[in-house]
């Protein structure tokens, strides 16, 4: 995403704020009043002590310093808090939108990309956007309008004066502008590297055990050096950049106090004894002022270079939020009353139009039938969950439930009526309830405690430390074959008229799997399953074993009918049971 675009982004979000927006603005206003204020009494409080001292306007222009001095302090303590308001909340706003972006997001687009990555677009560049915002907003408006303010005055009290400090300004802008055009490319660079080594870590730290297995710690290691290296530089050029806004603005800053001050000072010599001279009160109001009219630039320069790091990260924001959606489907029908009979006609589907996974695969399930899919790795059987549940869409041909078009109606109301029971164990992290009813949160305590025991997990949910409302998450809290019954006590608690099963037995030991199949026995009774095993013993009794292999089915039968063809089955399960 361009610069510019990221800039129109943000100001879409700042959009909705727009009254806080403007009394800040005011609060610059009075702030900006104030402190160009004092340095003109200042200035009068000076030209009052002469050869005698005028205490009657001397001790009235004390007086109007303190106060003009106490009313920008107050009204910028006013502006800072809404200045942080305004952050926060945009910085929230980001924060929900992207989040909100990924649960309508295709899963294409996070099967191609690095958790890690994701998370940082969530995290770390919202808040870097955030602390761009706010270090702009609390010194970009009181900048400019100082720089405005002392202008006016100086043209007003002396035009020689200004004249000098404004011929000297474009160097100011000259030097932030050089700047600030080369920070953007190597902020965005930084961005990208610091996105690249948290994408890493976060995969590194998820399979500590198997790298701790395999002895790669030190390769491991090498290559977040790699990674954190690259990150260094980046860092490194990215902060030289921003680094010297400072000195250059300062070598400026002087140059215009040693102009405003050699200027008045000749004034002051050749004016003294006429009817309007350029008092030294006058003098030590426009040094005063010279120091005003520098600092914004100061100010501004570095909200610039902080300004450009916003940007980067918030076009790889807004980036993620313009990704293309899922196609709505929110005017299509339900499917209501499913019984659970589906058809797969002439289905072909690839994740790589280079590499041909499904081709032609056409399939009839009547309802209530067990099917079981079974094959090598990679020959396409998760796939076919996939396109059975709508997380993908097929390419040609069409998938059928109950004679319906899966395609014409809502993802939502297909989805509910499967029940999904996965190889990875998926727990949040909340209460062992409410991660039972997660897909019935209106369900009795009755019904959650009955499908908790009839998935065999009642008992050991009793010896939690707080039972059913015991919070998971912590490691170790659970072993893989728990978390596993959890999973098959949600599915049990939803009854859904069809099930998916992948592998879901993989992670209990052999005594509890015997348990299991024979509450999946009792669940699966009158409802449609398609359970897609590696271990060919789970699945003798299914009414339907469907064997895959290169995206196409090339057997199917019953356990005995394809042990008796001695075709590929047969080859299959010799291979588990070779003895």
């Amino acid at each position: 995403m361009t610069k510019r675009a990221a800039f129109r982004g943000i100001l879409r979000y700042l959009r909705p704020h727009a009254p806080m927006l403007a009394a800040a603005l005011f609060c610059a206003l009075a702030v900006v009043a104030g402190q160009l204020l004092a340095p003109f009494f200042a200035g009068k409080a000076i030209d009052c002590i002469g050869e005698t001292v005028d205490w009657a306007h001397l001790k009235i222009h004390l007086i109007a310093i303190g106060s003009v001095s106490l009313a920008a302090a107050v009204f910028q303590w006013i502006m800072s808090l809404l200045n942080n308001k305004i952050a926060y909340r945009v910085l929230a706003d980001m924060r929900r939108d992207t989040f909100a972006k990924l649960s309508v997001l295709p899963l294409s687009y996070l099967d191609g990309r690095a958790f890690g990555d994701v998370a940082s677009v969530i995290v770390s560049d919202a808040e870097q956007v955030s602390d761009g915002l706010l270090l702009g907003f609390t010194q970009l408006f009181t900048g400019v309008l100082t720089i405005g303010g002392v202008l006016g005055i100086m043209l007003a009290i002396r035009w020689e004066v200004a004249l000098v400090v404004f011929c000297i300004t474009p160097l100011s802008f000259f030097v932030a502008r050089f700047i600030s055009s080369r920070t953007y490319k190597t902020f965005r660079t930084q961005t990208e590297a610091r996105a690249e080594e948290t994408a890493f870590a976060d995969e590194m730290i998820a399979g500590l055990k198997v790298v701790k297995a395999f002895s790669r710690e030190e390769e491991t290691a090498r290559l977040f050096d790699e990674k954190n290296e690259a990150l260094r530089k980046a860092s490194l050029r990215a902060v030289f950049f921003a680094s010297t806004t400072n000195p250059t603005t300062r070598f400026v800053n002087a140059l215009v106090y040693a102009a405003v001050a050699l200027t008045g000072g000749l004034l002051a010599i050749s004016t003294a004894g006429m009817g309007a001279p350029f008092t030294v009160g006058r003098l030590t109001t426009f040094l005063s002022y010279a120091n005003q009219y520098t600092k914004p630039f100061n100010e501004i320069s570095e909200v610039a270079a902080e300004f450009q790091n916003a940007l980067a990260c918030a076009g790889r924001i807004l980036g993620l939020i313009a990704e293309e959606e899922e196609p709505s489907d929110e005017d299509r029908p339900s499917l209501k009353e499913v019984k659970g009979e589906v058809a797969l006609e002439g289905v072909a589907f690839s994740y790589d139009p280079a590499r041909e996974l499904i081709k032609d695969f056409s399939l009839g399930v009547k309802a209530g039938m067990r099917v079981a899919i079974v094959g090598p790795t990679g020959c396409g059987k998760t796939t076919l969950v996939n396109l059975l549940m709508r997380f993908y869409d097929v390419q040609e041909g069409a998938i059928y439930v109950d004679g319906t078009d899966i395609r014409t109606v809502t993802r939502k109301s297909l989805r509910e009526n499967y029940g999904m029971v996965l190889q990875e164990s998926w727990l949040k992290t909340a209460t062992v309830r409410e991660n039972l009813t997660m897909g019935r949160p209106d369900c009795t305590e009755e019904e959650m405690i009955e499908a908790s025991k009839t998935a065999k997990a009642h008992a050991f949910i009793q010896r939690l430390p707080e039972g059913y409302d015991t919070v998971l998450g912590e490691e170790g809290s659970l072993s893989a074959g728990q978390k596993q019954l959890l999973c098959i006590a949600r599915v049990m608690l939803c009854r859904p008229p069809m099930l998916i099963l992948d592998e879901a037995t993989s992670n209990i030991d052999t005594r509890t799997e015997k348990l299991v199949q024979e509450a999946f026995a009792e669940l699966m009774k009158g409802r449609t399953c398609f359970v897609v095993a590696h271990r060919l013993s789970t699945i003798r009794s299914s009414d339907l074993i469907l064997v895959m292999n290169a995206g196409k089915i090339v057997e199917r039968g019953t356990h005995e009918e394809l042990l008796a063809k001695g075709g590929f089955y047969k080859q299959l399960y010799e291979a588990q049971f070779a003895h």
